[in-house]
């Protein structure tokens, strides 16, 4: 059996300079490449650019859904391993965004020569808050327990209702809209098992693991990832710097895109 490519399984795509420095974008739940339609021609001018959609999103070949490979970050993190292998573009930039985020962490730390840099766009490490030890990841467990079983329940229900929270701007509900759109175009039971991905993982640990520079990007107001959690993120990775868009919501690369592609610019220009 011929084994299948990442560019297929991953649907893969590759734009802008030729022989510029690599970006790779990576999205979050629920989402696919289509999310950073409006950051990519801000980048296309200086960067080559990589896009990719996460296996079970998008345009990715669902007969590569496993439930033991992608039933963990691990396995998500190894498919964005393989995809830089693939391309042999060299080392990247990488942009996780959200859950992505923590993929770039894992992924870093296990081969750090391929990546000149890491930029966390509105990530959270957990989100679930630990009074133990003062973490606020923004939910409690039982929060987060509530979500996963309407998730389970009623998944087009708890799409329509969630994606406007986590897109904030409620003044713009067309982008709102469009993330429930994005939402109800996944696959609902690849997506119940995504979320628990998602939302109960915790990486704390890993963030000191981080050997590239790193930008933390958080947003000014955000219900899904307060400010406490960039603040933790920064001061747990070594030598990374930490910056407030003045984005609101979860979703700055629809959001605000002028400010989200200057400041991966900026980072990428400045050497990392």
């Amino acid at each position: 059996m011929c084994r299948m490519s990442t560019r297929s399984r991953n649907h893969v795509t590759v734009s802008g300079r030729a022989g510029g420095p690599v970006v790779m974008l990576a999205h979050g739940f629920g989402c696919d490449q289509h999310m950073w339609r409006l950051v990519v021609p801000l980048l296309e001018r200086d960067f080559t650019v990589v896009l990719f959609d996460h296996v079970g999103a998008g345009h990715s070949d669902p007969s590569a859904w496993s439930p033991e490979r992608h039933s963990t970050l691990d396995g998500y993190t190894e498919d964005v391993l393989e995809i830089c292998r693939e391309l042999a573009l060299g080392p990247v930039t990488f942009v996780g965004h959200s859950v992505s985020a923590m993929m770039g962490v894992l992924a870093t730390a296990r081969e750090p020569q391929a990546f000149t840099g890491l930029v966390l766009l509105a990530p959270s490490p957990c989100f679930v808050d630990d009074p133990a030890t003062g973490y606020r990841g923004g939910f409690s467990a039982e929060d987060i327990d509530e979500l996963l079983e309407s998730l389970d329940a009623n998944y087009l229900g708890w799409s329509g209702a969630m994606a406007p929270v986590i897109m904030g701007n409620p003044e713009r509900p067309e982008l709102g809209e469009e993330l429930t759109n994005s939402f109800c175009r996944a696959d609902p039971d690849i997506a119940r098992v995504f979320a628990r991905v998602t939302f109960l993982s915790d990486n704390r640990e890993d963030l000191a693991e981080v050997g590239v520079p790193t930008l933390v990007a958080q947003c000014s107001a955000d219900a899904i990832a307060p400010p406490e959690v960039g603040a933790f993120v920064r001061a747990r990775i070594p030598g990374s710097r930490l910056v407030t868009l003045n984005a609101t919501g979860h979703c700055p690369q629809l959001a605000a895109p002028e400010e989200t592609a200057a400041a991966i610019t900026d980072f990428v220009r400045a050497g990392r």
